[in-house]
């Protein structure tokens, strides 16, 4: 495949300017998160702080996310990201205000976290359903969504990486300026944008009647009802692991923010590799059969990580299990997507966005908590062992092939995904906030950030 191929969406005047703003900003989300924790740990030397502040930034977002996802329907989606990205950035500068003058209490830094988690309730949903709009050639759709999926693993390697460097040599107030400076970029690309105005959708039911029909729809559809458990147990009891990264740099092998930095960006490392990975599938490919390769991956090598003392050898098994618990979001999201009606896809991908995202902030206080008890190495000990609880469980479901079972039930002929794809693009741009939901890996989400 051609590198121009590769990369048509860049022809998309809008898009360029949304790819590279977001980059940047995105690179200065992760520095931030990762200071707020490293600062937090370091101040309490408490595990179950350490969960409790990604708690209080992610779980706004997952309680607040349907409101946020009915006023992208609604409103202004480029007005909508502008506005909250102006808040997020008054976030950031508050923060490095409240750090660089002394007063960096915990309680202060938790505060400013449920505002950034407010801010990305509404910011999340626009700029997702917003991809569709920068896109000239509707064609393109696939490609900008993945794209776009290349830049949150991107960031998530260069944030950390940063944040370790900056942590070690200047500290967490630069770490929150240069956050709040990033978003110079992102905020200017959305001013440069002329993006065509969308009409309003015509509200037909209420809010409570969609919901409980979307719901009956998931309890219908098995494949996408298990999927949804799937991804749910994952996230909630293994994709938490990284909660334990500051511990394991700090106490197991008694380093500093730059050990932290380079643990969290390895474990980035592989999550850029995962989507390459995912990317370069052959359409038809069964993406099922390889989500339960990679769960598999993620059991042995976080029981490696746990018995591991040798900081290289980590760094390796890092990448490795962020190769695997990054690929787990991506690949429920295309089996949802695929298996779901086109009229029914938004909810069904509702569904999926609240056990992804909903499930890793209450994770993570678990797994802080578990922590105290049994320690950091047999938490990850026993998260390595759930997950190959969770692939032995979901055996039977991951043998098949639910791709063209399910397309072919639709009545949909067709040969692969990609042409798949390409047939539902009208329907899935005429929903664009279903169909942004593929741009977005959380990551670990951890958290949302800038998401």
């Amino acid at each position: 495949m051609s590198f121009t191929n590769t990369f048509r969406s860049f022809k998309s005047r809008n898009y360029s300017l949304f790819f590279f703003g977001q980059l940047i900003s995105r690179v200065g989300t992760w520095m931030q998160r990762m200071a707020v924790i490293w600062v937090v740990y370091t101040m309490t030397h408490s595990v179950f702080m350490i969960g409790l502040t990604t708690f209080a930034e992610q779980f706004p977002s997952f309680l607040l996310s349907p409101a946020g996802g009915i006023a992208a329907d609604r409103h202004n989606k480029q007005k909508l990201v502008l506005i909250t990205q102006i808040l997020a950035a008054l976030q950031a500068t508050a923060l490095a205000i409240v750090y660089l003058t002394g007063y960096h209490q915990v309680w202060l830094i938790l505060s400013l976290s449920v505002v950034l988690g407010i801010a990305n309730a509404f910011e999340v949903p626009a700029r997702q359903s917003m991809v569709n709009d920068l896109i000239d050639n509707k064609e393109d759709l696939p490609n900008a969504i993945a794209i776009n999926s290349s830049l949150n693993n991107l960031s998530r390697l260069l944030g950390p990486a940063l944040s370790g460097f900056v942590l070690a040599r200047y500290g967490a107030g630069v770490c929150f300026a240069s956050n709040a400076i990033s978003f110079i970029a992102v905020i200017a690309s959305l001013m440069m944008m002329k993006v065509p105005q969308q009409l309003a959708a015509t509200v037909k039911k209420k809010i409570a009647a969609d919901f409980k029909e979307g719901l009956n729809y998931v309890k219908r559809h098995h494949e996408i009802g298990n999927t949804v458990l799937l991804l749910a147990l994952t996230c909630l009891l293994v994709n938490t692991y990284n909660t334990l990264i500051p511990v394991y740099a700090k106490e197991i092998f008694n380093g500093n923010a730059a050990t932290y930095g380079y643990l969290s960006a390895f474990i980035g490392l592989g999550a850029v590799i995962s989507t390459l990975s995912i990317a370069s599938r052959k359409p038809g490919h069964n993406m099922k059969k390889v989500l339960r390769i990679n769960i598999i991956v993620v059991g042995f090598a976080l029981i490696a990580f746990s018995y591991t003392h040798l900081f290289p050898v980590n760094l390796l098994l890092a990448t490795v299990a962020g190769f695997g618990t990054m690929s787990v979001i991506p690949i429920c999201n295309t089996i949802i997507q695929l298996a779901s009606s086109p009229e029914m896809r938004g909810r069904a991908v509702s569904f999926f966005t609240m056990a992804a995202f909903g499930t890793i902030p209450i994770g993570s206080l678990l797994v802080g908590w578990l922590s105290n008890y049994i320690g950091p190495q047999n938490c990850i000990l026993a998260q390595g062992i759930i997950a190959l609880v969770i692939a032995g469980c979901f055996s039977k479901f991951l043998s098949g092939n639910m791709e063209t079972a399910k397309i072919e039930s639709s009545g949909i002929k067709t040969k692969n995904t990609k042409q798949y794809l390409h047939e539902t693009t009208n329907s899935t741009v005429g929903n664009g906030h279903a169909a942004g939901h593929l741009a977005e890996l959380p990551q670990h989400r951890q958290g949302s950030g800038n998401n």
